[in-house]
């Protein structure tokens, strides 16, 4: 029979049962996202995109994400940077930024076609990239590797970079975009005003674009002959002049516009500066009035010198016809940088001394001291105005004026000071900074003629670094600025342009300008816009003196003045024949394989009238001390003439010198400062009551990068410190080794005029 009962199950289970676990999310990825500025907008990135660290090895190479953005390329990593100690952050940029407007080109390269393209706008690429190479207007290259990277992804971000570094519109530049915010957001811009006046600084820098400022210059000069002109006013005579100029009094402003016709951009002549003697520098443009060149001429040069209080006659100086042109200037830079650049620094190098006097980078740089040493001695010591003719007086004019004024006025070699001086004479004079950095990737207008003065205040800087607030990191950060597309200080062509083409942004996007002329740009001199406050210490020259420094008698503060007596000792690396005022002939014969440059003699050996005072003041010049606070000459020999190499040769890492090169003095001598500071703290507290203490309060802050820890200080060098500080090389486009060449004695400190025997055989 059978049972009713349901049959037992016979499957049988030998796993032990699992206990329900809470689920536990998978650990996030870390997304690598840019950081952006208002107005900044990713047009383009591509992942697994492999950084280039060096180029015999991929073991430091960095993984990550590279972004095209409308304002810079990012290459964003969780990696550290490899064989780097320091870095020196930009608040606008990071560590491996690069803005558009500093690319000078875009390579493209596919290994398996052994193919490789420059890529311009709006072209196409027929070809998957398997590596982007950038070169840089700083003379940095980087190189991106798209091994692991989708190839569309990586062709698509490699004609974005190529689009977007070449526009070909000026509106389309960053800072429009960044500025427009503003004005649609009434707060301020990334907690900053979009229209600064370099709040970075100790004191506000004047920006000459009121009438007030250019009062303020002509009473600091004791210019009385001379008035404020606003007969420009709304640019109604000329675009390419500053609505406001100063004049000489007795010229009436309807004489003003009648001569203006005459001139080559109706550029009428500009006051520049007065001498406490009364002389006048002026700089004014050529007169295409053929027919009445002599008579307008004629007028104006009777109104300067009815300016002058002993009615001195007026010099005139044509510098298109004693100095190189933008063409020429242009075409040195280009071999410059390809030798610092793109030449393989070989074993049997020995022609890179020879090189880089061909370039005539150096020698440019020496004429341009030169010809403005001799126009120094008119006004100084002949009591003579000089008027710097030029074309159209917005180029060669500029650079001359400016370092006129920098070897006559000691103010002009101070922070606040210099900065005033390239607004007064470049920006609001109208060099034309969009056309000669390129922005727009003009090559024909393209001219270096700003970085030519750097390098040529930096040789003054190196002559005398007692004379000088600033310091060459500075003089560096200032020429990099150039190249980053936010600020207005270095982005137009003249004031008139930025008005007319921030207005017609502001129309197109509905912004609101009210009684406003034009978009406010964020202004250069503000420098917590890219620096915090600590970073800009090192814009400090330890070696500065100042014009009055704070002493204790009797227990009072006073300040304690400097007189033509109190020099300094920096004639002690001058050779003997230029301390007692002879320059030898020997200092002119150049040797074989150096870099003394191969001109005439200097003008202390012509024999006309004229030219034997030059050379008399000249030699009473050099035969005394130098008074920091008064005029400073240039030395012209070929061995005072010297390369930049911080600024060309730090992104090389190569030719790094680590623990060694200028800034290991430079970080002695701020210890040194600090502690001399922190004595004379010491020594106000002792005897000085409270209330003075609270008065030197401002005093008592050090103003200096490196830090002493105590008055018994003996720390050494740190160990981030090298030639290129505060700039890191790595991560550029390396080459081979320079150990032992020519160029590695020079980088060294090796004496540059000996022959490349001498230096081979030196140990």
């Amino acid at each position: 029979m059978f049972s009713l009962k349901p049959a037992k199950p016979t499957f049988k289970s030998y796993l032990l049962p699992q206990v329900e676990d809470k689920i536990t999310p998978e650990p996030k990825i870390k997304k690598l996202e840019p950081v952006l500025l208002p107005g900044e907008i990713v047009v383009n990135e591509v992942n697994f995109v492999r950084k280039c660290i060096a180029t015999d090895t991929s073991q430091y190479d960095l993984w990550g994400k590279l972004v095209c953005s409308n304002f810079k390329i990012s290459f964003i990593t969780d990696d550290p940077m490899p064989l780097q100690k320091f870095h020196y952050k930009n608040l606008l940029l990071g560590e491996h930024d690069v803005p558009l407007t500093c690319i000078e080109q875009v390579v493209t390269v596919n290994d398996t076609k052994r193919k490789q393209k420059v890529l311009g706008p709006n072209q196409k690429l027929k070809f998957n990239p398997t590596e982007l190479i950038i070169y840089c207007k700083d003379f940095r290259i980087v190189r991106f590797r798209f091994d692991e990277a989708g190839p569309e992804s990586a062709k698509k971000v490699c004609l974005a970079v190529a689009h977007y570094s070449q526009p070909t519109d000026l509106q389309l530049l960053f800072a429009f975009e960044y500025v427009g915010k503003k004005y649609h957001n009434p707060a301020t811009v990334n907690g900053i005003d979009p229209g600064g006046r370099g709040r970075g600084s100790s004191q506000q820098t004047p920006l000459f674009e009121t009438y007030s400022d250019w009062d303020r210059e002509i009473k600091r000069t004791g210019a009385s002959e001379w008035r404020v002109c606003s007969v420009n006013e709304g640019y109604m005579i000329s675009t390419c002049l500053p609505e406001y100029f100063v004049v000489p009094s007795s010229l009436a402003d309807q004489d003003l516009k009648l001569y203006s016709y005459s001139f080559i951009g109706r550029r009428m002549p500009l006051w520049c500066w007065n001498h406490p003697n009364g002389s006048a520098l002026v700089r004014m443009a050529n007169i295409k009035d053929v027919l009445q060149q002599r008579k307008i001429d004629q007028r104006i040069c009777n109104a300067i010198t009815r300016s002058h209080p002993q009615r001195s006659d007026v010099h005139k100086s044509d510098l298109d016809k004693c100095l190189p042109n933008i063409q020429e200037i242009q075409a040195a830079f280009i071999k410059l940088k390809q030798l610092c650049v793109n030449e393989p620094f070989e074993e049997t190098e020995e022609k890179w001394l020879s090189s880089l006097e061909n370039t005539r980078w150096l020698e440019y740089v020496r004429s341009f001291l030169k010809h403005s040493a001799e126009l120094v001695y008119m006004m100084d010591s002949k009591h003579v105005s000089v008027v710097l003719q030029e074309d159209e007086g917005r180029d060669l004019s500029c650079f001359v004026a400016s370092l006129i004024q920098v070897m006559l006025d000691p103010y002009f070699r101070t922070i606040v000071g210099f900065q005033s001086l390239i607004q007064k004479e470049w920006v609001m004079a109208g060099y034309q900074f969009l056309d000669r950095c390129n922005h727009l990737k003009r090559a024909d207008k393209e001219s270096p003629l700003f970085l030519m003065f750097l390098d040529s205040i930096w040789q003054l800087l190196e002559q005398y670094p007692s004379a000088f607030e600033f310091s060459e990191t500075y003089l560096t950060i200032l020429y990099d600025s150039t190249r980053i597309s936010l600020f207005g200080t270095f982005l137009f062509n003249c004031p008139h342009q930025r008005v007319k083409q921030s207005t017609e942004f502001a129309i197109s996007k509905n912004i609101q300008l009210g009684d406003e002329k034009g978009l406010k740009f964020p202004s250069v001199w503000d420098w917590s816009l890219q620096f915090t406050t600590r970073d800009c210490m090192l814009f400090h020259n330890p070696w500065y003196i100042g014009k009055s420094a704070p002493c204790v008698q009797n227990g009072s503060v006073k300040s304690f003045k400097r007189t033509k007596k109190n020099y300094s000792s920096t004639l002690r690396g001058i050779p003997p024949s230029l301390k007692n005022g002879i320059i030898n002939e020997q200092e002119f014969l150049p040797r074989r394989n150096s870099l003394i440059l191969k001109l005439k003699p200097d003008f202390l050996q012509q024999m006309d009238s004229q030219t034997n005072s030059m050379e008399q003041y000249f030699r009473e010049w050099f035969s005394k001390p130098v008074d920091l606070h008064g005029v400073i000459l240039p030395h012209l020999s070929g061995t005072h003439i010297k390369l930049w190499k911080l600024c060309y040769f730090r992104w090389v890492p190569e030719a790094q010198i680590n623990n060694g090169g200028f800034i290991t003095a430079f970080h002695k001598i701020s210890v040194l400062t600090d502690q001399v500071n922190m004595l004379n703290q010491s020594l106000r507290q002792y005897k000085s009551s409270s209330s003075l203490q609270v008065n030197c309060s401002e005093l008592d802050q050090s103003r200096m990068y490196f830090r002493a820890n105590g008055l018994n200080d003996t720390a050494g060098t740190p160990d981030f410190l090298s030639s290129s500080f505060p700039f890191s090389p790595v991560g550029n486009l390396c080459r081979r080794s320079i150990l032992g060449t020519p160029l590695s004695k020079f980088l060294s400190g090796a004496k540059i005029w000996l022959s490349t025997e001498t230096l081979a055989n030196e140990d």
